[in-house]
């Protein structure tokens, strides 16, 4: 048995013995692709596939738990142990529709000829249960020489599936290597056809890219390949300051999204174009607002800094943006501009100053805060109704909402007789 060192010890056997099921029954087998790739690079390992002489049909009366996962392609998933081995018959592709995947395929015995249809040498490994690799087109040189090349052409290999240009921009940056020069070039020459991909599976590479250790070293290429002005929903480069970038590989774990905002920041997007962006990015709702939530803080704060102002009216305007935007959305803001390069706004000195000031009070205004929501108020909605013997209507939201910011700033305190008597005093105001 091979001694995997980056793989669960139970999948790594789990799936040696999906091997040697296979091979008892005079198939060949082999795991194949990423997981003897990230062996190599000693990278954890997440899933491992096989690659199989045996047909679908064989497979699948060999192994009681499985799942006919794609049999016009060749794929049987076998489920071993609780864990999932996508098992593929040896073949070929042929008649790419769209860029992007193959009209036919067709079933060989030949190992080396299913390797030969992969994307990139470091993908186009195979190895078996004595721990021999099949390397046709010189991988693992590759891999040792950090290298990202297509197998045989470029051309072909990109006119295939066009996806596999963002692909190797994001292995290139991932992986930090350098990106042989024929298969740059074809990605270069190639780039049109990225108009075919869905914007789904190009997020997902661009996701992957951007919360990997070398973001910054993916975004050069793109820069430099213009590759992104020829997706579906298009991003143009030379709108980005890259000066404002150059920080982003500080955020990691939870707030490696936060990597998004700051990319939008540099391309000086707004809040509701970043959002048109990301919708046609077919982003989540909630990865969406997430990034989104400081452009929108910083729209807000530069609104509030446009007179002078003082210690306490900035505070007052910081907590009313707390409130508009969230908590969570003002606690980003405040992690993105301690990497942002001093002045990167261009304001005026003033301006400048005062915003100073909210980066370096704003968490501890937001800590002073009592309240966050109407539902943290000492009052209700239907307390005032009752108080005043009136129906709901407009005015009691923007009444409502008047309590929670006073209360939050701290011009009155949440305590139900001084809510009430603030109630009385507006609707006094109002009469009068």
């Amino acid at each position: 048995m091979v001694q995997w060192t980056q793989v669960d010890h139970e999948m790594a056997r789990q799936s040696e013995q999906v091997l040697r099921t296979l091979n008892k029954k005079g198939y060949k087998a082999y795991w194949v692709g990423g997981c003897v790739r990230d062996e190599l690079l000693e990278r954890s390992v997440d899933d491992m596939d096989i690659t199989t002489s045996a047909s679908p049909e064989q497979v699948m009366e060999l192994f009681a738990d499985c799942i006919p996962t794609g049999l016009q392609h060749g794929t049987v998933t076998v489920r071993s142990g609780g864990f999932y081995f996508e098992v593929t018959t040896f073949r070929t592709e042929s008649e790419y529709k769209d860029n992007r995947r193959p009209a036919a395929v067709q079933f060989v015995q030949d190992v080396k000829e299913d390797l030969q249809r992969r994307d990139f040498t470091m993908n186009a490994l195979a190895m078996d249960r004595d721990g021999n690799i099949v390397d046709p087109f010189g991988g693992q040189t590759d891999i040792q020489d950090g290298r990202v090349r297509c197998v045989g052409s470029a051309a072909e290999r990109f006119g295939e599936d066009a996806l596999r240009m963002l692909r190797c921009v994001r292995f290139a940056s991932v992986f930090d290597f350098k990106i042989a020069y024929n298969t740059w070039k074809g990605l270069v020459h190639q780039k049109d056809l990225l108009q075919h991909i869905a914007m789904e599976r190009v997020r997902t590479e661009m996701v992957k890219m951007m919360a990997g250790p070398h973001p910054l070293r993916g975004l050069e290429l793109l820069f430099r390949s213009q590759a992104l002005e020829h997706v579906k929903a298009p991003i143009h480069m030379e709108r980005f300051n890259k000066a404002l970038m150059c920080n982003m590989e500080q955020l990691k774990e939870e707030n490696v999204l936060l990597r998004w905002s700051m990319m939008l920041i540099a391309g000086h997007y707004t809040r509701d174009e970043a959002d048109a962006l990301l919708r046609k990015w077919t982003f989540s709702n909630d990865d969406r607002s997430r990034i989104n939530g400081v452009l929108q803080v910083e729209q807000l704060i530069q609104t509030v800094v446009h007179e002078q102002r003082d210690e306490e009216t900035l505070r007052s305007e910081w907590i009313v943006t707390v409130l508009a935007c969230g908590r969570q959305a003002t606690e980003d803001w405040l992690i993105i501009q301690r990497l942002l390069p001093a002045g990167w706004r261009d304001q005026e000195v003033l301006h400048e100053e005062q915003i100073d000031v909210i980066q370096s009070r704003g968490a501890a205004w937001s800590q002073s805060m009592k309240v966050h929501e109407l539902k943290d108020l000492h009052i209700t909605g239907e307390n005032v109704l009752q108080l005043l013997g009136r129906k709901g209507g407009p005015w009691l939201g923007q009444l409502m909402k008047y309590l929670l910011r006073e209360t939050a700033i701290g011009n009155i305190a949440n305590q139900h007789d001084m809510l009430t008597n603030e109630v009385k005093r507006v609707a006094a105001d109002d009469k009068a």
